[in-house]
């Protein structure tokens, strides 16, 4: 038992002594990577760090190394560099280069807060040689006031860090003269910063956008200059500018949390022929698992805008998932499973949307939706005026809810409901012409031909490009009122207004004729005819049969 054990220590030293061996590999050509730049040499460290960690998986330095090089080559995120790092903090929680690389990967992230925490770290772990940690501290604040306007406490700090890292690295030349490069650099972007601010509040717009260029000329962070281009294009409402300043920062930071947003919002709102583009920044900000359910709304309204029923119920669904409560994407998935002919899932949640209820006048239109349903789809016309009913208790000034209202009570020709519905449209908005035109047919089909006549003359009053209602108006006083010289009038000014109009043919036709005019109606049901053959509007045998009898002895 002893030499089984024994055989075991020496293994376990042998293999502590292997991955001391290859830690020492990776350092060396992690150093040659440094000073030459060679894909090679990056490669070499890769490899060393990870059969490091294979043989002793408790050596905390290579799991914030290998995060480094690996995230560099492109083959993990700044969140699963930042989760590395923090696997070599519980190795060893006072180490300071983990808190150090920790640190800098929630720079990368733009999560300035955490990141100082962990520079804090960094100081506490080696008071006595923190040089570093306080330089990158100090310069983390220069480049956090620079991006985000900095109080006045991140400018106090950035002294105080600044100050006391320099002391601490005197001694230290090369990591002094590499650290005074930096924050030279820095100081220019600040300068730069300051200046061209100070333009846009004097509102020197041009002279603003010459010195960001100037910016991203002279220094290493062109990534800050093309985004206040693309904020300063944006103001202005250069729109073709601001996606190209927007997209020049994500080439040099494709993980640019707040420019994938801001290029995503203009592309959505502004560019709908790049929806894909648009669809492609969503999925980069997926990455970062933060706001995750708002960006897979807006993934859904996007598959939508491209007819991709699929993706787009499941993006928000996913969005449910993470938000079950929320009316907004309830409503949302409603609508898209309606595009995808699911009408019994569409109505499950336009109902939860409702019950919900944020907000009563946004709840009205809801119910305006579940209702077309019902009356449309499952011509459930109870449930369909039950739901128009209660939108308008929600919402007694929505408009479009009183003429669907109407329109249902027509369908079932229920006249006198509809007129009543439509009545109530006109007192709540008597400027707006649809409930008088909705308002005619119900009159003319009750036999109310004076009413129907002046609904539809206030109608065209309203809208004089309305062809419907000259057509209809046309139609009251030829067969209302016998008067075929008045609507042959309100049929040509139909057929002015939509020369495609099949009815409104057919109707100058009858004029015509009733008037004598046996040309002139033979023209006008020909006319009726051939549209016909493209609109179906009318019994195209009826219309032959008039057209026959205009010429027979």
């Amino acid at each position: 038992m002893s030499e089984q054990i024994l055989t075991r220590a020496l293994s376990s030293d042998k293999r502590e002594l292997k991955a001391k061996e290859s830690l020492e590999k990776a350092r060396l050509a992690h150093e040659r990577y440094l000073i030459r730049q060679h894909h090679g040499d990056l490669e070499e460290a890769i490899e060393n760090y990870i059969e490091a960690v294979k043989l002793d998986p408790s050596l905390p330095e290579t799991y914030y190394r290998l995060a480094s090089l690996m995230w560099e080559q492109g083959q993990i995120s700044v969140d699963t560099a930042i989760e590395q790092c923090k696997t070599a903090i519980s190795l060893a929680p006072k180490n300071m280069n983990a808190h150090l690389y920790t640190g800098f990967f929630m720079k990368l992230a733009q999560d300035y807060k955490a990141a100082e925490s962990e520079f804090k770290e960094a100081i506490k772990a080696n008071r006595l040689k923190s040089a570093r940690p306080r330089l990158v501290l100090s310069q983390t604040l220069l480049q956090k006031i620079n991006s985000n306007n900095g109080s006045v406490g991140d400018y106090l700090n950035f002294l105080y860090y600044f100050l006391s890292g320099s002391l601490m690295l005197a001694w230290d030349k090369p990591s002094m003269k590499m650290f005074y490069k930096n924050l030279s650099d820095d100081f220019s972007v600040f300068t730069y910063n300051t200046v061209g601010k100070f333009m846009e509040t004097f509102k020197m717009y041009p002279a603003a956008e010459n010195i960001y260029k100037k910016a991203v000329m002279d220094t290493n962070h062109s990534e800050i200059f093309y985004n206040k281009m693309g904020d300063l294009a944006l103001k202005n409402n250069e729109l073709e500018l601001t996606v190209d300043c927007y997209r020049k920062v994500l080439e040099a930071n494709s993980l640019n949390r707040e420019v994938l947003i801001k290029l995503a919002t203009v592309l959505q709102t502004y560019f709908p022929e790049n929806t894909d583009e648009a669809i492609d920044c969503y999925e980069k900000l997926l990455q970062f698992d933060i706001d995750s359910a708002q960006i897979y709304y807006e993934l859904g309204h996007l598959y939508l805008r491209k007819e991709d029923k699929i993706n787009s119920v499941s993006a928000f669904k996913l969005a449910l998932e993470r938000d079950p409560e929320n009316p907004f994407y309830n409503n949302s998935l409603a609508y898209a499973y309606s595009k995808a002919d699911l009408y019994d899932d569409a109505i499950e949640h336009y109902k939860k949307a409702i019950a919900i209820n944020p907000d009563a006048e946004w709840t009205s239109i809801v119910c305006h939706a579940l209702g077309a349903l019902y009356a449309e789809v499952k011509g459930n016309i109870e449930a369909a005026v039950s739901t128009y009913q209660a939108g308008i208790i929600l919402d007694p000034n929505n408009y479009d809810l009183y003429l669907a209202l109407g329109d249902v009570h027509m369908a079932e020709y229920d006249l006198d409901s509809a007129i009543r519905a439509y009545c109530d449209a006109i007192t709540l908005n008597p400027d707006n012409y649809r409930a008088y035109s909705k308002a005619g047919i119900a009159l003319w089909e009750k036999d109310y031909v004076e009413e129907a006549l002046v609904s539809y003359h206030k109608a065209i009053e309203l809208n004089p490009v309305n062809e419907f209602a000259h057509n209809n108006l046309g139609i009251i006083y030829l067969d209302g009122l016998g008067d075929a010289e008045e609507a042959l009038e309100y049929f040509e000014q139909a057929i002015e207004l939509n020369p495609s109009y099949t009815l409104a043919y057919f109707n100058a036709g009858r004029a015509s004729q009733i008037m004598g005019f046996i040309n002139d109606a033979a023209n006008y049901y020909q006319m009726a005819i051939d549209l016909n053959k493209i609109t179906h509007d009318l019994d195209e045998d009826d219309v032959r049969n008039r057209l026959h009898k205009l010429f027979d002895v």
